[in-house]
């Protein structure tokens, strides 16, 4: 192990009062900060120094005495949260608390307890499930593919977290999507096998992690009360996102103590997929009526543009609620709750205020992202503080290649950790290796720009994208880390940057790199920029085409409210016409933008509506109704998209593993019948079928392209497939 450097300035702070710790903070923060004991619940919004006030508290509760460090656990959801929290409490006088993730507490408590709670060998953390997914579908005969095995999953993870077994699951499990393409029932035999593969095999999963520890806690009162007795103060941050589990382990760390500091905003909830839920956050007070709310609303990161863009994303959304519980008490449809949102209120300078533009393609818009971030560069602006964020990962193709072509180096985030990236386990083992580690003459940059320059490192970015581009990155992450250390420590040596790196990799605390950071919203939480770039936003994007119930748009809103969150100064919101160039225009502006253009005072884009194909028949008296995609709401003109109730340019709305069970079907059907696979059905009619899912003959006879003949011919074949038995 590596000796801990006391940071600069630390005995410093040790000799100042323990009030001396509150200077600097504002009112709100200093009354958060100076609550030491019994339940606090503080509403932070976004930029509104949160991180600032729950690690001064915790310096101020163990400078002055109230505070045992070692008897303190701090909560995060990152890592990155977590190593952060720690430096901080660091440089603040108070070494020595504990601040992990929940499943890293977890993890350690785990370990230690095992062999007196369970005893013999704890098993192997399961780093992925799709293995032994596959492993348990194949004992049940089912046939799956990758994708359907990534859904199935992300759905036993849900389920897990949400504290439901095989048994249970299908209790709550009416209301959900059908996962991976197999029934509920299915699933729950699955989620069964895959529990049996792995006590087969000696294994467990990340969420057993949880479940096992929660059941320990439950079962054995001696380790209940020694983890009691170690901690007696809890910090959790990001509240909003716990998970059922998450919570109960919690509950079982306190053991009905009120010890507990509680730090988030429900606006910023936006990991329900997941199993997450502000229902803690926003009950806080109802289980803890004693409980003291502190709220911060000073935003600090963000210009008063931006913060009144953020505002106004929320506020639409309350003023929509009035109505939406009218409309609920004709449809009978049950309306999510909306609390009243943190109206924040910026502390900087006016800035830009926001653009949004709309444009004829991804490409020309992608072609506009770039050029309007190499002028930020030529204006002083940093490349490591601009970001173009969105919905999908996908999305990020046109914009990497774009900005390839204005020659912008960038960076994509989110996908594999950094330290688990093939080419930065290769550079760090050849820097470890290599003979220049021997005390070198040339200087630590030097050393590792000659070490990596034979892993893929060049001093120019490659204009490529994809793995080689990915390669590069890594290498100049590594790089740029060795400048910034050297520049920052005296007397800093290969052996040392060897160790930061050892330190940095245990605590999955990844480097960053001079370039423009590409990534989904989702993995942009708790992150900010000068300068942030928010693409696509059309509809079938923002809001996702899947998000239907009014609790999944409210989830979309808040998912853009965290991206327009993250800009300090320059915001843009870009959404475009088509998906290719050349194509014709279907794709509308999001819903969401609206607010924000009367915000702005800008006007609504007209919208190109294409001529109709035919004329229309004078002597008719009937007037047909007009086809309209039911992703963006534009007019439909050929019969194939009106047919999938679709544009060509937006996303599909239907189960693509249900869909391409049916085309395999209808292939099958058609070799025996000896014709054509598109006398069977088409595709654009087994689209629809895969959206709806009909399951009686009225519904089967609803689908356009489905009649009397081939429902007498098919319907029987065709509803043994939809229902899993063909």
């Amino acid at each position: 192990m590596t000796a801990s450097v006391q940071p600069a300035g630390a005995d410093a702070q040790a000799a100042q009062p323990p009030e001396a710790v509150l200077a600097g903070l504002d009112d709100e923060q200093r009354e958060a900060a100076a609550t030491l004991t019994g339940p606090l619940c503080i509403l932070a919004g976004a930029g509104t120094g949160k991180t600032r006030a729950i690690t001064h508290r915790i310096a101020y509760g163990v400078r002055s005495g109230v505070y045992d460090p070692h008897r303190l656990l701090a909560v995060t959801f990152t890592a990155r949260a977590a190593a952060e929290m720690r430096s901080r409490l660091n440089s603040l006088g108070a070494p020595g608390v504990q601040a992990r993730t929940f499943h890293a507490a977890a993890l350690r408590q785990l370990q230690y307890f095992w062999p007196m709670a369970i005893g013999g060998t704890m098993p192997e953390i399961l780093d992925h499930k799709v293995r032994l997914l596959s492993e348990a579908a194949r004992r049940l005969h089912i046939t799956t593919d990758r994708a359907a095995l990534r859904d199935l999953a992300s759905e036993i993870e849900w389920a897990k977290v949400s504290t439901l077994t095989p048994d249970s699951y299908l209790e709550v499990a009416a209301g959900r999507a059908e996962p991976g393409g197999v029934d509920h029932r299915t699933f729950a035999k699955l989620y069964q096998s895959y529990e049996d593969v792995k006590l087969d095999k000696h294994l467990i999963d990340f969420e057993d992690v949880l479940l096992l520890m929660v059941g320990i806690l439950e079962d054995d009162e001696r380790v209940a009360a020694q983890v009691r007795q170690q901690y007696r103060h809890f910090v959790v941050d990001e509240y909003q996102d716990v998970s059922p589990l998450q919570h109960r382990l919690l509950d079982l760390w306190l053991g009905g103590r009120d010890e507990l500091c509680v730090v988030g905003d429900a606006a910023q909830t936006i990991y329900s997929f997941t199993g997450a839920t502000p229902s803690y956050l926003l009950e806080f007070t109802r289980r803890h009526p004693e409980a003291k709310v502190v709220k911060l609303v000073r935003d600090y990161r963000s210009t008063p543009e931006v913060v009144q863009l953020a505002n106004g994303l929320l506020t639409d959304r309350t003023r929509e609620q009035a109505s939406l519980q009218a409309r609920s008490r004709d449809t009978g449809e049950t309306v999510p709750a909306w609390p009243d949102p943190l109206r924040l209120v910026s502390q900087r300078e006016h800035g830009p205020n926001p653009q949004i533009t709309l444009h004829d393609d991804d490409d020309s818009e992608a072609a506009w992202i770039a050029d309007q971030i190499a002028g930020l560069q030529r204006s002083g602006v940093s490349l490591s503080e601009v970001a173009v964020l969105y919905r999908t990962n996908g999305q990020s193709q046109a914009i990497e290649q774009a900005l390839a072509k204005v020659g912008v180096s960038y960076q994509l985030r989110g996908s594999e950790r950094f330290f688990s990236r093939r080419e930065v386990r290769e550079a760090i083992a050849a820097l470890r290796t290599s003979s220049l580690v021997a005390e070198s003459e040339e200087s630590v940059p030097k050393t590792v720009r000659d070490i990596l320059s034979a892993h893929g490192w060049r001093r120019e970015a490659p204009e490529s994208t994809g793995a080689v581009r990915e390669r590069w990155e890594s290498m100049a992450a590594l790089v740029s880390l060795a400048d910034q250390l050297d520049a920052e420590r005296e007397d800093f040596t290969m052996r040392r940057f060897l160790a930061e790196l050892e330190e940095r990799s245990a605590a999955q605390h990844a480097p960053t790199v001079e370039g423009v950071t590409l990534a989904s919203l989702h993995s942009a939480k708790g992150l900010e920029w000068d300068a942030v770039f928010l693409a696509g936003l059309s509809e079938g994007l923002m809001p996702i085409t899947f998000a239907k119930e009014q609790r999944e748009i409210d989830e979309e809103r808040r998912l853009l409210y965290v991206g327009i969150t993250r800009a300090r100064k320059y915001l843009s919101l870009s959404s475009a016409r088509s998906r290719h160039s050349g194509g014709r225009g279907r794709r509308s502006p999001s819903r969401f933008l609206r607010p924000l253009r009367r915000e702005l005072g800008l006007e609504e884009p007209t919208r190109k509506i294409a001529p109709s194909s035919g004329r229309a028949n004078p002597n008719s008296r009937v007037r047909k109704s007009t086809a309209t995609c039911s992703s963006c709401g534009e007019v439909l003109t050929t019969g194939t998209e009106v047919k999938r109730r679709r544009c060509a340019d937006c996303p599909a709305r239907y189960d693509e593993e249900l869909f391409e069970r049916l085309r395999q079907w209808r292939a099958e059907q058609a070799q025996s019948l000896e014709v054509p696979a598109f006398v069977v059905f088409t595709d654009a009619t087994l689209e629809v079928i895969a959206e709806r899912r009909p399951t009686t003959r009225d519904e089967l006879l609803e689908v356009p392209g489905v009649g009397e003949r081939k429902l007498e011919k098919h319907g029987e074949a065709l509803r043994a497939v939809l229902e899993g038995r063909g």
